[in-house]
């Protein structure tokens, strides 16, 4: 499965209590877009951690996400 569809996955797992359409969802999609604050940031950021086995995202680099693709962008530095 690639980055972008497990993204998709993930993003809807946690945007399921909001009403959003997820195929609307593309790299250029920004969270804020989505309904997802810091907090929903930071929920998303573990659970890709643990669904992509990385390392743990600093402070910083999760301050840097605004779009899916700074998400795509970060776990394949992190597998790197």
């Amino acid at each position: 499965m690639d980055i972008y569809a497990k993204l998709r996955e993930i993003l809807c797992q946690q945007i399921k209590r909001r009403s959003f359409d997820i195929d609307a969802v593309t790299p250029e999609t920004k969270l804020n877009q989505l309904g997802l604050d810091s907090l929903d940031t930071a929920e998303l950021v573990i659970n890709i951690e643990e669904e992509f086995e990385l390392p743990e995202v600093t402070q910083e680099e999760m301050m840097s996400i605004e779009t899916v693709k700074d998400l795509k962008e970060l776990i394949e530095r992190k597998k790197a």
